[in-house]
């Protein structure tokens, strides 16, 4: 066996998890390895979609506009029932959402896996170590001694931290004994992937057909890429869906022959759980290993990332003397959001999935009968704020997500890149910079007549009108500690992370 290796952060897992931990991570200057099993990305679809939120932390990693340029957007995404009435529509889905993004982005995988890998392998304080596998951990309180096989031998790791990115199947959570909530959502499903040769044949918006003949996704995915998913009904074998004589006719319908390739097929289980626990004193968890959604909110990877956000900047403050206390509030911040996704998503799954006749048709009639009684009831639901953890109760909006507006222009900037990484102050007027000194977590200052402000003015103004407050501290995963007097605002966000 080598030496020991020391680092401040152990991540299991090297996917989009693990790989936007590590990058968050290096903007705090923590010392952090990845590790992953795999020797390269895996080079096929798996994930369709990510969030404007989710584009807002890949931009805080540099990631975004590469990203960018390889997604597709679409402006909704329809439920129709098998005579192709619409029982449910997203609308705006190409619009600009609250995190200055498009509200949705498709994706193709692999091309994002590739923009942070090339972020990676820039980094100074993180690194990845490929075809390493994790085999066994021993934690005593203060540290985690971590085994793993390399292609080198048996290496062990020392480091203050580990986090468990490894997915579904994660081997960190069932070593660490953690259980499941099941939220009763279990249906296999055929995902079918292609190449695209020509556009003007296929869908441009996502769909589902909640035929009960056969429940069908079709979706646009990123990269030149578009995905049919059909649903496996009770009684049939998972097995003959793999067939390609079977998948040409179930694309017969779509009348594509010619427009596209196969380029992936494989036959998936859709669940719902959620980790009991995400915390067991020095290893956490997170992405598929604390939560696993169905996939018809497009939010499995979404809700990742935002682990990743939310758990990146409390790791970052306790290396540098927060106390570890800090890290019991992740769990409880995140779970109720990534609760109420999940639900979301069964809700979507139980509207598609419906294979009886008789079902379907009253369930066709009560949605068509609400959507001509409230046309705009398809809203999606607004995701829950944070309701316990590192926020100032009582304040208003405290919270909830702080929007990235945009400067006006042609070349418009986006506020993050302008304000940076970590936690803000925004203020109208400017405060003792004084008051700011010895905080565990550096709050950033800025004023709103200031001159760096000054092309996102007309917007923050009117949102510090709107909600009647004179400064707010906005955390560095972008939702909002709270708001208020500053000086009162300093006093509190240093004494709760003191």
């Amino acid at each position: 066996m080598s030496a020991t290796l020391s680092h401040d952060v152990l991540i299991v897992g090297g996917g989009p998890t693990g790989a936007t931990l590590g990058l968050l991570l290096e903007q705090f200057g923590i010392d952090t390895l990845i590790i992953d099993k795999e020797a390269a990305i895996y080079p096929l679809p798996r994930a369709a979609h990510i969030d404007h939120e989710v584009m807002r932390i890949f931009q805080q990693i540099g990631a975004a506009n590469a990203l960018a340029a390889t997604c597709r957007t679409t402006s909704r995404y329809d439920f129709l029932n098998a005579k192709g009435e619409v029982l449910m529509r997203f609308e705006g889905t190409d619009q600009i959402g609250a995190g200055g993004w498009p509200v949705a982005n498709m994706i193709h995988q692999p091309a994002l896996e590739s923009v942070l890998a090339e972020r990676l392998a820039r980094a100074r304080h993180v690194s990845m170590k490929r075809r390493w596998k994790f085999k066994s951990l021993e934690a005593d309180g203060e540290a985690v001694l971590t085994r793993v096989d390399t292609p080198e031998g048996e290496a062990a790791i020392k480091a203050r931290y580990v986090v468990g990115a490894d997915g579904a199947r994660s081997t960190v959570r069932e070593t660490c004994g953690i259980a499941f909530n099941d939220m009763h959502f279990d249906e296999h499903w055929l995902v079918i992937d292609a190449i695209v040769h020509d556009y003007s044949r296929l869908p441009p918006v996502n769909l589902q057909i909640c035929d009960p003949e056969r429940p069908t996704t079709c979706v646009l995915m990123g990269e030149g890429r578009h995905r049919w998913e059909f649903m496996i009904k009770p009684g049939e074998s998972p097995d003959d869906f793999l067939n390609d004589e079977l998948i040409a006719t179930l694309l017969k319908p779509w009348n594509v022959e010619g427009a596209v390739t196969l380029e992936r097929k494989a036959v998936y289980r859709f669940n719902a759980r959620i980790a009991k626990e995400w915390r067991k004193g020095c290893v956490l968890l997170a992405g598929d290993a604390a939560h696993q959604t169905p996939p018809f909110a497009g939010q499995g990877l979404c809700a990742g990332s935002r682990d990743a956000a939310n758990l990146a900047w409390k790791l970052a403050a306790v290396r540098k003397g927060a106390p570890d206390t800090l890290l019991d509030t992740y769990q409880p911040e995140r779970e109720e959001n990534a609760r109420a996704l999940i639900e979301f998503a069964i809700m979507m799954g139980q509207t598609v999935c419906t294979t009886d006749k008789e079902a379907a048709a009253k369930r066709d009639a009560q949605m068509l009968a609400l959507r001509k009684a409230q046309p705009d009831s398809n809203a999606a639901p607004p995701v829950p704020p944070i309701a316990a953890g590192i926020i100032l109760k009582g304040s208003v909006k405290a919270g909830s997500y702080f929007p990235q507006v945009l400067g006006e222009g042609a070349d418009a900037a986006r506020l993050d890149d302008v304000l940076g990484p970590g936690a803000w102050l925004l203020t109208r007027e400017k405060v003792d910079l004084r008051s700011c000194e010895g905080l565990r977590v550096p709050l950033r200052p800025a004023t709103l007549g200031s001159a760096e402000l000054s092309p996102f003015a007309a917007p923050l103004h009117a949102w510090f009108d709107n909600h009647g407050v004179s400064a707010v501290i906005v955390r560095p995963d972008r939702y909002i500690f709270g708001t208020g007097g500053p000086v009162a605002l300093i006093k509190a966000w240093g004494e709760m992370i003191a």
